[in-house]
C-alpha cells in the first residue's frame, strides 16, 4: 500500500511540476506583459493550450502578436503558403484556447 501511495504522490507532484513549468512559456510571458488578461491563471491556461497545439516556433511567433497585433493581420492577409499554414494552426489554437480557458 505504501508503494502505491508513494507512486501516486510522485505522479501527482510531477503533474503539478509540469503544469507550472508550462505556464512559463512564450505565450504566457507575452500574455502577462500585455496586461490584457485579468489573471495569471488565464495566461497559464492559454499557455497550456499552446503547448498542446503549437510547436515552440509557432508559440514564439504567436507571442509576437501580443506585442504587435498588426503583425497578426499581416500574417492573416499574407499569400505565402507558410503564413497560411501557420494561420490555420493559430486559428485552431485560438479557438481551442477560447473554449478551454473561458470556463
Amino acid at each position: 500500500m505504501t508503494i502505491k501511495m508513494t507512486l501516486g504522490l510522485c505522479a501527482f507532484g510531477a503533474t503539478i511540476g509540469f503544469a507550472s513549468m508550462a505556464s512559463a512559456g512564450a505565450i504566457d510571458s507575452a500574455c502577462m506583459k500585455a496586461g490584457r488578461s485579468n489573471s495569471s491563471a488565464t495566461c497559464g491556461c492559454i499557455q497550456q493550450v499552446a503547448d498542446m497545439t503549437l510547436s515552440n516556433r509557432d508559440q514564439r511567433r504567436a507571442a509576437s502578436f501580443f506585442r504587435d497585433p498588426d503583425r497578426a493581420q499581416v500574417v492573416r492577409m499574407s499569400e505565402s503558403k507558410s503564413d497560411n499554414d501557420f494561420w490555420a494552426r493559430y486559428k485552431k489554437f485560438a479557438s481551442t484556447a477560447e473554449g478551454y480557458c473561458s470556463q
